[in-house]
């Protein structure tokens, strides 16, 4: 995919997600899918900021327990407070990153982030296409597939249609890499089949991509993978940490909608961190 066939007239979930985190790198049609969207998935802004909260307990594990030192982002979204080499390099100053991603206002404020960082780059590829993302020259220069790795996957296999193959876009880097290489992996579920029909109608007529999954259907995808305690959880459950850093505040417009994942309905954000053994 082709970053100009992106427009800016039509939402995308990167720029929704930013929205969430309290991002600014938004328009108004991202705002208004959002609003629009709430009232049928109210959980989704906990969701995103669960999610965002986990990527630095994801990110801190393979560094401070594993000595890793180099991360693939694979749907890097909007650049926010503790990005992946920014949470990396607070445990480790010698780590370097690689952030795949297509949309173009990602991608404008992740390379004007990176400016002069030599160690992180971002490279404008789809990630269904492994092949392209592999095969890339920055992904050569900065990663060494001799050497264990992370790959991450956040928050982004949602996105995955049953027609790309989502267990090979999971785990194409993964089979090239060292043993001791690790996924970081998180996708929302929903057991309910009524609701997750109706959030994929709700997605589709809004151009975005989305194969709403169970935790079953997950499970499946990453089977053969050794998954690090506690496994595959609500991503709250995994290693919480009260005291690593808050995303920013929500924005105003979506403070209603705080605190709905305590429902209990079975729509959350499942993952964790996974092991090549």
């Amino acid at each position: 995919m082709d970053t100009r066939d992106i427009p800016d007239d039509v939402p995308t979930s990167a720029r929704v997600y930013g929205w969430a985190l309290g991002g600014k790198e938004n328009y108004q049609v991202d705002r208004e899918f959002a609003l629009r969207t709430a009232p049928a998935s109210p959980e989704s802004v906990d969701i995103t900021r669960q999610n965002r909260l986990f990527l630095y307990r994801a990110v801190r594990h393979p560094v401070v327990e594993a000595g890793i030192r180099q991360f693939l982002d694979m749907g890097c979204g909007l650049p926010a407070d503790a990005n992946v080499h920014q949470v990396a390099r607070e445990f480790a100053p010698d780590a370097r990153a690689v952030y795949v991603g297509i949309d173009p206002v990602v991608l404008a404020h992740a390379r004007a982030l990176l400016a002069g960082d030599g160690s992180t780059v971002v490279i404008t590829t789809d990630l269904r296409d492994q092949e392209a993302v592999l095969g890339h020259p920055e992904v050569g220069r900065l990663i060494d597939f001799d050497e264990p790795l992370a790959v991450l996957f956040l928050s982004v296999a949602h996105h995955l249609l049953d027609a790309d193959d989502p267990r090979r876009v999971l785990r194409t880097a993964l089979e090239r890499a060292a043993p001791g290489s690790h996924l970081a992996f998180s996708e929302i579920v929903c057991s309910d089949p009524v609701r997750a029909a109706d959030l994929d109608a709700r997605m589709g007529a809004a151009g975005i991509a989305w194969q709403p999954r169970t935790r079953a259907q997950v499970d499946a995808l990453l089977d053969g993978l050794d998954p690090v305690e506690p496994g595959l959880v609500n991503v709250v459950h995994w290693r919480p940490d009260p005291g690593q850093p808050p995303p920013a505040p929500v924005p105003g417009e979506l403070t209603p909608f705080v605190g709905a994942s305590r429902m209990g309905r079975d729509f959350r954000e499942y993952g964790g961190v996974l092991r090549k053994l």
